[in-house]
């Protein structure tokens, strides 16, 4: 009895630990598609000029912006290695746990270019400029650690 009572808690606490990697990989899908949401939905939309300027509209981005990109990183965990995004057109590279000193400086680098970027966006012209900085930022990471399912 005592045998199959430390076999099954063994057993629900490995489902657990299973369930909790796969809440980090939703939490970052989630946190990616709010952030896509804020640079495409938002900022580039104004940026190609499909929506009039709107000041308040591009704080309200880069503020979602900066708190969810330095969430980014930690949501990489070893243990999310190779889990699949569920419902996701997208999933993540094992490029960035061989190389996590170099995905962490992309996370870095686009932290950076948000912050630059909160307080000087006054004008569309000036929008264009720090949007064309943090969407190569965003590019650049992608293009190397996100892969098409």
């Amino acid at each position: 009895m005592k045998r199959s009572g430390i076999a099954a808690a063994i057993v629900l606490f490995s489902v657990g630990a299973v369930v909790a990697q796969q809440d980090l990989v939703t939490t970052r899908i989630g946190i990616m598609k709010a952030n896509a949401k804020s640079m495409y939905g938002v900022l580039n939309q104004m940026v190609r000029e499909a929506k009039p300027y709107d000041q308040a509209a591009v704080d309200a981005a880069l503020a979602q912006l900066s708190d969810t990109v330095p969430k980014i990183g930690p949501l990489y965990a070893d243990s999310t290695k190779g889990l699949k995004a569920p419902d996701s057109d997208f999933s993540a590279s094992s490029k960035i746990w061989d190389t996590k000193a170099d995905f962490d400086s992309h996370i870095a680098s686009l932290t950076k270019a948000v912050a630059d970027a909160k307080g000087k966006i006054t004008s569309l012209d000036t929008l264009k400029v720090s949007y064309a900085a943090i969407n190569n930022e965003c590019n650049s990471c992608h293009e190397t650690y996100r892969v098409k399912n």
